[in-house]
């Protein structure tokens, strides 16, 4: 009877997460911190990292050596595991939703300036019939002068002022920095 006892007590006894489960969650934290490590210092900003996170986050941007880098990811990954890295995960998750709606409105302005320029006025009265508050008038110069420039084989100052125009009709008050579209 004895044994059973003992058998029945380490049954019931509660055990903590296995070896293997310790160590997916660590690896998934190291990999989080790759993540920070990737972002921008106004992104970071907007995370609220704590100090420390914050700090060893900037030191592994500098670091270049391959070991030394890999030894700040641990080390990253090790400050994580003494905070709540779920609100870090949010923030993270919001910012990459952001950078894909940017991506997004990009490739939209982009059709839309590209098609403007190859279609003329059809493509303009078709934006307008989709966006009415934005400026016919403006639309069908920038779009006219674009195509003169075009022709002409001159820098697209036009489409560059139509670019910028259809993205502020399409995301108003939205701050973007200037793109390789514009340029």
């Amino acid at each position: 009877m004895g044994m059973d006892d003992s058998d029945d007590a380490l049954q019931e006894a509660p055990q903590g997460p296995s070896k293997s489960q310790l160590k997916r969650e660590s690896a998934g934290l190291q990999d989080l911190g790759q993540e920070l490590l990737e972002l921008s210092d106004e992104q970071l900003a907007r995370l609220n990292l704590p100090p420390e996170i914050l700090e060893a986050v900037r030191l592994g941007r500098t670091i270049t050596a391959h070991g030394g880098l890999k030894r700040q990811r641990k080390f990253i990954g090790k400050l994580l595991r003494q905070i709540d890295a779920e609100p870090i995960r949010l923030g993270l998750a919001a910012v990459r939703h952001e950078g894909a709606d940017a991506a997004r409105l990009q490739r939209e302005v982009e059709r839309w300036r590209d098609r403007m320029l190859a279609a003329g006025d059809s493509a303009v009265n078709d934006f307008i019939g989709e966006h009415p508050g934005a400026d016919r008038q403006k639309l069908r110069q920038w779009v006219r002068d674009g195509r003169r420039e075009r022709e002409a084989e001159q820098p697209p100052h036009a489409a560059r002022r139509l670019f910028r125009y259809i993205r502020e009709v399409l995301a108003p008050g939205r701050d973007m920095p200037e793109t390789d579209a514009e340029r």
